[in-house]
């Protein structure tokens, strides 16, 4: 008991906790207690919102380039739920979602790690608990932001993350930091940006077509919550900070690099210019190859690295670019910094598709198809913080053959899955809602060829295929990427970059938007971020950039097509009332499965009354979508229907007035004489006029073939008491069945 109280208070010691209020909402740090043979371990808790993230700093690296891993786990304990399969209840393979946190975390961290630190470095951040109001994905950044800021890691932090939301109220715009999940489903913007003191780092933002300066003011309201988070965090830094690694410069990389400018000028230089034309610098691996065996000729002594070597030649070959840019004005392929590539369009390209188009931008071209289907094809997301559903997905492949290269193909590469994501983001505020276009949609770029944004093409190419599709969205959206080129002061700002301006470059900033305003961002820097001047600069050329893709765009399709393709299914949707969702579906399904059996359309009921009929042909849709309507439809006394005879028993018959909707009519309602036998006047299939009576307590319909002023009955009327089948009559609309009787 000694012991266990000892270690006990000794944990008390080493933990330490602080509080910041955020936006009404307490932020808690806590260090010391959990993962404590990590480099560093931080506890963070927003609302009831927790996640845990370790760090861990690993052996040098000769790889060449720093690695740094960001695992981001979600558990469904979390938000107390046990995974939906019957068979697998282990998390499996991370989520879109969590790929595309991971992704966030590193964007926002990467930048400011030293350009010469090559240790291994791994984030794992463990989401514990989600209130469904505040998002781990934000709490995650900051924890891990204080999590390098206290280590010993070399890290030039820290930095902060808040999500802003604009709210239109009453004609004005409130911008609200770190809205709930109730303020972000009216918010007309959801953006994520990480940032220092006084740069931007990171942006990740969707919105419905919000002019650039609600953006910009949203950024600069998030400067002023992050500069709080940041203060907090040094703060505590001072309690429990380590003293940080020293970061030794290489010399053999600086060498080989003073050797490179001094005899290789010409070779670097051919280098440039083969490499304008495609994203993979391929050639440099004869140039490593002819450099290593030149100089060790040259000096048999030398001890030179065959693997720092590409390195080298990498850092001359960027810096060659960067210096031409900035001090020359000139791009690597001869283009005015504000130039647009060459742009090519193609619509209805594959002939049995729904909806397809080719959209190129210089050596960038993307294949981008769309399929319709019914609305149960819709894509289920299970969460910690629930399920949910999409009916419109957007799936992005880059294959290897589209940088000329070999390699592995299987499941999708994070990036990827980010590309796919921001393409999906960007056309999201256009696409039109369930009620007026009652379809899932999936839309898959395929990126033929790369060189700078396809993210950005495969945009362009999903408005042409969705126009081409038929789908009524609301605006044509287009998406361009402003790279730029600095020194100190000094900067340009480069529309539309190649994938050599992009690796050289201190950015990628990708703008998406219609002639309304933005839909989507994302913003990676390999600088210390960019100021709000720099930003609303970027935002100018964006538009200019887009509103010119987006005459392109327009001069092939102008408009989307009226009608979908032959080959895409029929869907029709239908609004029953909550109440008579139960006679749609009927007693075991009954009703429904005998729509489906007979019309061969498929019918979804979802809680809300909406059914969807989607079918192969217009006469499926249209057959069902008349007998749900017939079902639904409130019939009164006195209407007068042309029916069909369904069903003949010995007391009357029962004739269909609507789809899917009987009455009876009873001997003594069909003629006015006596009928002795219904036989002797009706028979099944035959079309009958017949006019309702009466609708009984039980909702069952009386129907008559007397048409006159004496449809009740007349001179054959059979009193209905005295009828000797009229206590059958009675069973039968009652479901009523005879006893068996006991044996003795």
């Amino acid at each position: 008991m000694q012991k266990e109280s000892a270690l006990k208070n000794e944990i008390e010691r080493m933990k330490t906790t602080e509080t910041l209020e955020i936006a009404g909402k307490p932020l808690t740090l806590e260090v010391g207690e959990l993962a404590q043979q990590s480099t560093s371990a931080v506890l963070a808790r927003l609302g009831d919102t927790m996640v845990l993230v370790s760090v861990v700093l690993g052996k040098e690296s000769n790889l060449g380039y720093f690695p740094l891993f960001v695992e981001y786990v979600e558990r469904l304990y979390a938000g107390g739920k046990i995974k939906g399969s019957r068979w697998v209840k282990r998390e499996g393979r991370p989520s879109d979602d969590a790929i595309l946190t991971a992704r966030l975390i590193d964007r926002s961290i990467r930048p400011l790690f030293p350009k010469s630190f090559k240790k291994e470095v791994q984030v794992v951040v463990t989401v514990l608990s989600v209130d469904g109001e505040n998002e781990p994905d934000i709490l995650s950044i900051i924890a891990t932001s204080a999590a390098l800021t206290f280590s010993k890691i070399p890290w030039n932090g820290p930095v902060s993350a808040v999500r802003m939301g604009v709210v239109k109220d009453n004609g004005n715009r409130e911008v609200i930091v770190n809205p709930g999940g109730a303020e972000l489903e009216f918010s007309q913007l959801d953006l994520v940006a990480s940032q220092s003191v006084d740069k931007t780092l990171m942006i990740e933002a969707g919105a419905l077509e919000v002019p650039e300066d609600i953006v910009l003011e949203a950024l600069e309201k998030a400067q002023g919550e992050n500069k709080k988070i940041i203060e907090f965090i040094e703060k505590m830094a001072k309690k429990v900070g380590a003293e940080k690694e020293k970061v030794k410069e290489d010399v053999k990389l600086s060498e080989l690099i003073l050797t490179l400018e001094k005899s290789y000028k010409k070779e670097v230089s051919d280098l440039i210019k083969g490499s304008i034309a495609r994203e993979s610098g391929g050639s440099a691996t004869e140039l490593v190859d002819r450099i290593f065996e030149e100089e060790k000729l040259k000096n048999p002594d030398i001890e030179l690295d065959k693997v720092v070597l590409p390195s080298a030649i990498e850092k001359v070959l960027y810096q060659g670019v960067r210096d031409n840019t900035l001090k020359n004005g000139k791009r690597p392929d001869g283009r005015k910094p504000d130039e647009i590539r060459p742009i090519s369009s193609f619509v209805s390209v594959l002939p049995r598709t729904h909806g397809s188009a080719i959209f190129q931008r210089g050596e960038t071209q993307a294949l981008t198809v769309v399929t319709l289907g019914s609305p149960r094809l819709e894509q289920l997301i299970e969460s910690a913080e629930g399920e949910e559903t999409k009916k419109y997905i957007h799936h992005y492949s880059m294959p290897p053959y589209s940088v000329g290269e070999t390699g592995r193909i299987g499941s999708p590469s994070r990036r990827e899955i980010g590309h796919g994501a921001l393409a999906e983001r960007a056309l999201e505020a256009v696409i039109p809602k369930q009620e007026i276009f009652p379809y899932t949609i999936r839309v898959v770029s395929e990126i033929l060829s790369s060189n700078g944004s396809t993210s950005m093409a495969s945009t362009c190419g999903s408005t042409l295929a969705l126009m081409d599709a038929g789908v009524p969205i609301k605006n044509a959206v287009a998406g361009v990427a402003i790279g730029m080129v600095s020194k100190d002061e000094n900067y340009v700002l480069l529309s539309d970059i190649i994938g050599l301006e992009d690796f050289s470059g201190d950015m990628d900033f990708k703008v998406a938007g219609s002639r309304d305003g933005i839909t989507a961002i994302q913003l990676d820097v390999k600088i210390p971020g960019l100021t709000l001047r720099q930003i609303k600069e970027t935002f100018e050329k964006a538009k200019a950039g887009r509103l010119f893709i987006l005459d392109k765009m327009l001069s092939v399709i102008p408009q989307v097509r009226r009608e979908i393709s032959k080959y895409a299914p029929k869907i029709e949707l239908v609004k029953v009332p909550v109440d008579k969702i139960g006679e749609v579906i009927g007693p075991g399904g009954r009703v429904i499965k005998a729509i489906i059996a007979e019309t061969g359309a498929v019918v979804d009921v979802e809680d809300d009354g909406s059914v969807a009929i989607s079918g192969t042909t217009d006469e499926q849709v249209e057959k069902a979508v008349s007998w749900i309507q017939g079902l639904i439809r409130e019939v009164t006394p006195g209407e007068a229907f042309d029916g069909e005879v369904k069903r003949i028993l010995p007391f009357g018959a029962f004739v269909q007035i609507l789809p899917g909707k009987e009455g009876m009519v009873h001997v003594s309602k069909m003629s006015h004489e006596f009928v002795k036998d219904p036989k002797d006047v009706v028979s099944v299939g035959q079309k009958v006029k017949v006019k309702v009576v009466e609708i009984d307590e039980q909702g069952r319909i009386n129907l008559s073939m007397l048409m006159d002023d004496k449809a009740g009955g007349g001179q054959g009327r059979q009193p209905r008491g005295e009828h000797p089948l009229s206590m059958q009559f009675k069973r039968e609309r009652q479901g009523f069945q005879r006893r068996p009787r006991f044996r003795r």
